[in-house]
């Protein structure tokens, strides 16, 4: 058997020009240009590239971008009156603050000071209990990718058993949420669940979130399921460093009936949903429908 690859970058460009079309019709219709801001603080190499890239595709898809770039010494009053004006602020829809924060910061605390319509992160309290329970909430992006590459592969995901390796409350936990809510029977494990391989092969759905390099290997997979590599870690090749997910994706691919690439798999969703949780809240801000097709 021979895996098919789940495309995750084909899948994100022809989401973003969903958004782009929408978005475009919210400015024609209603004169309304949707508007993210990001705020960084501190030189984190990683983090400084992501946030370029959003800023660059935030654009590309007709939203307006704001960046907002602090010191690493900042303090927590400063960046919390950052994310005050930012909440006040109505040519703001969208606000997210890139993790991970300098050690002197409370993250819980500073999350939670977005506000909750504002949080296109879904990362807020608020929107992490409206997930759980089933309500509307703006829902954590790159569970949402995965949720709607799952839609796409299947169609429905109804009483398919998927096991997420991964209790992370980025990822792990409200990918779960997402499947239960599409009627799956789920398995949260992860690095220390005794017996992890045999729960594993018995996952028509396994979504790997664990992050640990090429932990799950081939004879882990149940021989026609859906693996979903979240994982992102970078590894030495020699004088080189390259990227490979939580998957050894070459013995899975032989087993597995579609699996998603590193790179180039879940990862291009993550961003593609964020324009998409920041088209939604400004179409909530305004009173409007909600964008088909770009929500749970």
């Amino acid at each position: 058997m021979v895996a098919q690859i789940i495309d995750g970058k084909a899948f994100a460009a022809k989401m973003r020009d969903k958004i782009a079309a929408q978005v475009a019709a919210l400015k024609a219709d209603h004169g309304i240009t949707p508007g993210l801001a990001v705020v960084l603080v501190g030189q984190d190499p990683a983090s400084q590239v992501y946030v370029r890239s959003k800023g660059k595709q935030t654009v590309e898809v007709g939203m307006a971008s704001f960046e907002h770039r602090l010191a690493a010494d900042t303090s927590e009053a400063e960046l919390l009156a950052v994310i005050d004006a930012l909440n006040a602020d109505p040519k703001i829809h969208g606000i997210l603050v890139q993790l991970p924060l300098p050690d002197h910061l409370d993250s819980d605390l500073v999350i939670n000071r977005i506000d909750p319509a504002k949080d296109v992160d879904g990362f807020h309290i608020s929107n992490v209990g409206l997930l759980g329970t089933g309500q509307k909430a703006m829902v954590p992006c790159t569970p949402l990718g995965c949720l709607m590459m799952l839609r796409a592969h299947h169609g429905s995901l109804s009483g398919l058993h998927a096991v997420v390796v991964g209790r992370s409350n980025i990822v792990g936990k409200p990918m779960a949420q997402l499947l239960l809510g599409d009627s799956c029977t789920v398995t949260i494990a992860h690095s220390r669940t005794r017996n992890l391989a045999e729960i594993c092969r018995s996952a028509d759905i396994l979504v790997a979130a664990v992050g640990r390099p090429e932990m799950i290997p081939g004879e882990w997979v149940k021989p026609g399921a859906t693996v979903m590599d979240v994982g992102i870690n970078r590894v030495a090749d020699g004088a080189k460093t390259r990227l490979v997910g939580d998957v050894d994706f070459d013995s899975a691919a032989a087993v597995a009936g579609a699996i998603t690439p590193v790179p180039g798999g879940v990862g291009p969703m993550t961003i593609a949903c964020l324009l998409a949780n920041t088209l939604t809240a400004t179409c909530r801000a305004n009173g409007l429908p909600e964008p088909e097709g770009l929500t749970v």
